[in-house]
């Protein structure tokens, strides 16, 4: 899957974006930390039939909680979508994975705490790192 996304919602997605980090002990300042930037990943697969999602789904389950990440929701259809959202280091790193039937649209996201850009220099606009492009997403090969 290319980097990128055509239609939110509807199409195959993978994107990354960035936000600003702000100050203090909890992060919770209105100010900003020059050159720090929290990085985040966006996935979707489109046509994800049900038999994969679910078993998808069951496999992430446990392969998370087999590395340690804890599980903050994992529902099976309750309210008509499948969702999997964990946490670890905190909640300084997260995960989430939703599946819609009503549309076979599997989507997944990752955060990871504030990181410094060694590259940024005063003056510089936007959150470091705002110009980085996933790589291609397909199958692992020999399996």
């Amino acid at each position: 899957m290319k980097p990128g996304v055509e239609d939110v919602g509807v199409s195959t997605e993978n994107t990354l974006s960035t936000s600003f980090c702000h100050g203090g002990l909890t992060g919770l300042e209105d100010k900003t930390v020059d050159g720090a930037y929290q990085m985040s990943h966006s996935w979707a697969l489109d046509h994800v039939p049900a038999r994969q999602a679910m078993s998808g789904l069951h496999r992430l389950h446990r392969y998370l909680k087999d590395k340690g990440w804890e599980i903050t929701s994992y529902s099976e259809g309750e309210q008509g979508n499948w969702d999997l959202f964990a946490k670890r280091d905190d909640g300084a790193e997260r995960m989430s994975f939703s599946w819609y039937p009503d549309r076979e649209y599997f989507t997944g996201g990752a955060s990871v705490p504030c990181a410094y850009d060694p590259a940024w220099q005063e003056g510089d606009v936007g959150p470091s790192g705002d110009h980085q492009t996933p790589p291609a997403l397909g199958p692992r090969s020999g399996t």
